[in-house]
C-alpha cells in the first residue's frame, strides 16, 4: 500500500495562507491503514486549524470530509458540493489524489496535508517499511519474493556489495542486507542455483525514463463500452 505521514500543522497552515473555508478532505484506503489520513485524523487536522486560526487572531471555517478513494472520480463526485464550496482544498490523501482532486476540480485550489513516502507494508504496531519501488518490470520472481530494487541500498543485481557486513548495509546496523535476505531465502528453498546466472543491467526505460506511465488494459475498456 502507499505509505504517508502528515506534514507539521505550520506547513499545512503555511499552505492553507489566508483561506476562510477550508475543506480536509480525508482518503479512506491506503493512508487510512497507515493512520495518516483517515476519517479520524481528518476530523483533528481540521479541528486544530479551526482552534490554531482562533489563537491567531483570526477564525477559519474549516470543515472535513472522508472519501473511499481520492484517486477515483466516482467517490469525489460524492463532496462536489463541498468542494464547490470551499476557499481551499487539503487532501490527506496521497500525491495521487491530491492531483486527482485537483485535476477534476478544477476551479478549486488543492493543496496536500500529507507526504507520500513509499510503497510498503505493516512490519509491527506503528511501523511501515518500503517494499517496493514501483519500478515496472518486476524481478520477485528471480530474488524469492525480495526486492534488490527497493530493499538495497544500492539497488544492485547482482549480489551484495563490499560493503555488506555480518548480514547488514554499511549504511547501518540497523538495515538488513537485501541480498543477505535473498541469500537466505534462496538457501532455504533449495534456490541457490538462481545466484548464478548473471543480471544484465536493469532497463530502466519501464520506470520514468519515459515520463508518466500509462497502463491501458483494452479487454477492460472494451468491456466498459458494451455495458
Amino acid at each position: 500500500m502507499i505509505i504517508a505521514e502528515q506534514k507539521p500543522l505550520d506547513e499545512i497552515k503555511s499552505l492553507v495562507g489566508n483561506a476562510q473555508n477550508v475543506l480536509v478532505v480525508g482518503c479512506g484506503t491506503c493512508v487510512t491503514v497507515c493512520f495518516a489520513g483517515g476519517t479520524r485524523e481528518a476530523a483533528i487536522l481540521s479541528a486544530s486549524l479551526r482552534m490554531s486560526s482562533k489563537l491567531d487572531g483570526y477564525e477559519k471555517a474549516v470543515q472535513d470530509v472522508t472519501v473511499q478513494r481520492q484517486c477515483e472520480w466516482e467517490y469525489l463526485d460524492e463532496v462536489a458540493n463541498q468542494v464547490k464550496e470551499a476557499d481551499l482544498i487539503v487532501s490527506l490523501g496521497c500525491g495521487i489524489g491530491v492531483q486527482a482532486i485537483a485535476e477534476h476540480f478544477p476551479d478549486s485550489w488543492v493543496v496536500p496535508g500529507l507526504n507520500t513516502s513509499f510503497l510498503g507494508l505493516p512490519t509491527e504496531q506503528g511501523v511501515w517499511m518500503e517494499r517496493c519501488a514501483a519500478c515496472g518490470d518486476c524481478i520477485l520472481g528471480l530474488t524469492g519474493g525480495i526486492c534488490p530494487i527497493a530493499r538495497c541500498s544500492k539497488s544492485l543485481l547482482n549480489g551484495p556489495c563490499g560493503g555488506s557486513e555480518d548480514g547488514h548495509c554499511e549504511i547501518s546496523p540497523e538495515v538488513p542486507c537485501a541480498w543477505q535476505l535473498i541469500y537466505d531465502r534462496l538457501s532455504s528453498m533449495d534456490k541457490l542455483d538462481a545466484l548464478l546466472e548473471l543480471r544484465l543491467p536493469k532497463n530502466w526505460r519501464a520506470s520514468r525514463d519515459g515520463g508518466p506511465r500509462k497502463i491501458v488494459r483494452e479487454d477492460l475498456r472494451l468491456a466498459a463500452e458494451e455495458e
